[in-house]
């Protein structure tokens, strides 16, 4: 009987105790859904190391594809006569293009296209042309590239819209005092400087893949250029920007989790990026505070090869300062810098950007300053020529006395100056036949008032960053205050 009262008693308290039992084995936080790992905190609710262990080495599909609008920069590598449509056009590209992290078109990569349309001169173009003494002025054409050869034999066909031909491009890079640098750096920024050298000598070997024309056959081309009846080529070297008008798919990439922990990590101070500026910039309409886009065209990776940036993010920037060209050859002046990286995920990142270094036509005739400002400049030869327009006309003004004797078409050499100076190699022959001084006085008085106005009285060139410009922006964290400002309104 005692027995049986035992068993009863147990098992009608058996209700309170067996929940104490159950909450010890129970983590402390009850807010957690499962079992936190052995080395956390109750508190942190997190999965076990065996989840977090396999959540790194997950793989992540990423689809390599070139955006539509991205630029091909292509340079021609066979001189091609501009004859009539349809004539082949044959070059090379001579920039990587990036797809995330990977380099999808190599520079070597052939491309080739032909000539689809040759514009008539205009009436009055022609007219002032003749009249200069060039009797076959130069039409403007359209190349089109549908063709994409990739060097492991893969051929793809494009679709572009390609730019007008630029005959030389120079690099431009910002005048920094670099005595005034080399004492300010430590090791950790030599190597950064070290890294942008090496990747400043990897554009050069680019721009040089397809050699430019030496000194002696620029050279002949100029007088060639000079003659009043001459052929309009292609030269070897011209430069194309061929921008897709489709995207540009290369299949898909895997890459584990644990590789792509650190994007969107800030770079090192220093890091050069390389971008391509996304529309049209000029002295002559920008204004103080304009936004100015880039894309990013290569991917940025940490000392330890992690992806920090990749193609295609999004650099923001803003004119800091823009003076347009005034009368009296006063040149044009722009300064823009970047304050904001935006991820293709939608993340944002502050920081410095400082530009240091351009892709440009020579004959826009720019220069950078330590500060990445731009201006125009103005090339010296202008007072070589209009110096030499004015002792033309001087000279023809005077009749050559000789002997005794006065000859009233006046010295040879002067009418053959004069003509030069008026209307190049057809006004010099001109002047030389019609021994007349009144007619060498028309030619010097044209060259020495065309010389006087275009390089001294009218109004100067503007800065004209084209679309599709290459540039290198140095980052640098931002200060304290944009960083504050930034991190209140970056997405979550």
């Amino acid at each position: 009987m005692s027995r049986l009262w035992l068993i009863t008693i147990l098992f009608v308290s058996s209700p309170f105790f067996l929940p104490q039992a159950i909450r010890a084995q129970k983590p402390a936080s009850s807010g957690c859904p499962e079992v936190p790992r052995e080395d956390a905190l109750p508190s942190m609710c997190a999965p076990p190391t065996s989840e977090l262990e396999l959540a790194n080495v997950t793989p992540v599909v990423i689809a390599l594809t070139v955006p539509e609008g991205t630029p091909l920069r292509i340079a021609i590598d066979q001189r091609t006569r501009l004859k009539r449509p349809g004539e082949a056009v044959h070059g090379k590209v001579v920039e990587p293009i990036y797809a995330f992290d990977e380099a999808v078109i190599p520079t070597g990569s052939t491309v080739t296209g032909r000539v689809v349309h040759i514009n008539p001169v205009p009436l009055k173009t022609r007219l002032l042309s003749y009249a200069g003494g060039n009797f076959m002025p130069f039409h403007k054409y359209q190349v089109l590239f549908d063709r994409l050869t990739l060097p492991d034999g893969k051929v793809l066909n494009i679709k572009t819209v390609t730019s007008p031909g630029t005959a030389q491009v120079v690099h431009l890079v910002a005048h920094k005092d670099k005595q005034g640098e080399e004492k300010k750096k430590n090791a950790a920024a030599r190597v950064t400087s070290d890294a942008k050298e090496r990747t400043r000598a990897e554009i050069r070997s680019g721009i040089e893949q397809i050699e430019s024309p030496n000194l002696l056959l620029r050279l002949k081309r100029l007088v060639y250029a000079q003659s009043p009846v001459h052929r309009q080529f292609l030269e070897k070297g011209t430069r194309f920007d061929a921008a897709l008008e489709e995207p540009l798919g290369f299949g898909d990439v895997t890459r584990r989790a644990i590789e792509l922990r650190a994007m969107g990590t800030p770079p090192a101070t220093d890091t050069l990026l390389r971008a391509r500026l996304s529309a049209t910039v000029s002295s002559a309409d920008a204004t103080r505070g304009s936004t100015v886009n880039a894309v990013l065209t290569e991917p940025i990776f940490s000392p330890e090869h992690l992806l920090l940036l990749p193609a295609n993010a999004l650099l923001v920037g803003e004119v800091q300062d823009a003076k347009s060209a005034r009368k009296f050859h006063r040149n044009g002046e722009l300064r823009i810098a970047f304050s904001r990286i935006e991820l293709p995920s939608g993340a944002e990142e502050a920081m410095q950007g400082t530009l240091e270094g351009m892709q440009v036509d020579r004959a826009a005739h720019l220069r950078m300053d330590e500060e990445g400002g731009t201006r125009a400049t103005s090339p010296k030869t202008r007072y070589l020529s209009t110096g030499f327009a004015l002792v033309m006309l001087a000279a023809v003004s005077h009749p050559d006395t000789e002997h005794g004797t006065t000859d009233a078409a006046g010295d040879a050499d002067a009418r053959a100056g004069a003509g030069i100076s008026g209307s190049r190699v057809v006004g010099s022959l001109i002047s030389l036949v019609a021994r007349s001084q009144t007619v060498s006085l028309v030619f010097g008085a044209v060259g020495a008032t065309q010389s006087v106005y275009s390089n001294f009285l009218a109004r100067g060139k503007e800065v004209t960053l084209l679309e599709q410009t290459p540039l290198e922006i140095g980052f640098a964290p931002p200060h304290e205050e944009a960083n504050k400002a930034s991190s209140g309104t970056r997405p979550q």
